[in-house]
């Protein structure tokens, strides 16, 4: 059985599929790029748009009753692998020990020719 979960301080998703869905004991939250809640691009340096992309994880966490501390895996998408300091330095600061495993990756392009783009697995167990 799968549960979808949204929340409004999140930008909507731009296409079809949902913000996050639990299945079993795992919230598998959907790749968020850097929109505010109202949808509009957040301009700026990664550190910026990092910034951004963790606060729509964080809101739609706590839409499903969790936080960052029940993140598990998360997958960090950038345009330029150069900008790994800075997204860690930002999100260092939303995460702490025990760290999510992660995986991080630089890849072509990402929606609408941002810089980054993260997804995260929490568990409720």
């Amino acid at each position: 059985m799968k549960t979808p979960f949204s929340s409004p301080d999140a930008p909507t998703a731009v296409g079809p599929y949902s913000q996050a869905v639990r299945a079993g004991d795992f919230l598998f939250v959907a790749g968020q790029i850097p929109l505010d809640p109202s949808g509009a691009m957040v301009e700026g340096d990664v550190a910026v748009q990092v910034r951004q992309v963790l606060d729509n994880i964080g809101a739609i966490l706590k839409a499903a009753g969790l936080s960052f501390a029940h993140v598990v895996r998360t997958t960090v998408y950038l345009s330029d692998m150069n900008d790994i300091t800075a997204m860690n330095q930002v999100y260092s600061a939303y995460f702490s020990a025990p760290f999510p495993a992660r995986a991080t990756v630089q890849v072509a392009r990402l929606p609408r020719d941002v810089r980054v783009e993260i997804d995260a697995i929490a568990s409720y167990a």
